[in-house]
């Protein structure tokens, strides 16, 4: 069972993600957070059952995703963890950024549910292939 957390301060957006995930897995196990505090708190305290992949959205409230991306790929215990930016800029500066500290992808996040599934369905199945060997930057941000 592949097991998936969502970084997000925005609660539609984290039920949105949340449908998606529901029609795509049927067993897929989701959990979510709200803020960067939250997540690097829940990390900590679950380092022996860490997720398959960390989608993390970059503007959250008390610490940013860049912020968390750091501190995960510094942290020996966390670094492993396959991550994969949730956004809704796309500022080719901080993607840039954001594959120089270790980030595994970028999607910059759909208004459309159906678009919605197609990115997280890509994100994953690339992740089942490799989720060691991080792609390319140009194959970095995963396009709609």
């Amino acid at each position: 069972m592949r097991k998936l957390l969502l970084a997000d301060d925005d609660m539609d957006d984290r039920l949105f993600f949340q449908d998606a995930i529901e029609e795509l897995f049927t067993t897929n196990n989701l959990i979510t957070v709200n803020d960067g505090v939250e997540l690097m708190n829940f990390l900590r305290a679950t380092l022996s059952e860490l997720p398959d992949i960390l989608f993390l959205d970059l503007n959250m409230p008390r610490k940013s995703g860049f912020d968390c991306l750091s501190e995960i790929k510094l942290n020996e215990l966390l670094k492993g963890i396959p991550v994969v930016i949730f956004s809704t800029s796309l500022d080719l500066e901080v993607v840039n950024k954001l594959y120089d500290n270790g980030a595994h992808y970028y999607i910059r996040k759909p208004g459309n549910f159906n678009i919605l599934k197609k990115v997280i369905r890509e994100a994953t199945i690339r992740l089942e292939k490799d989720s060691i060997i991080r792609p390319e930057r140009r194959n970095f941000i995963i396009h709609h």
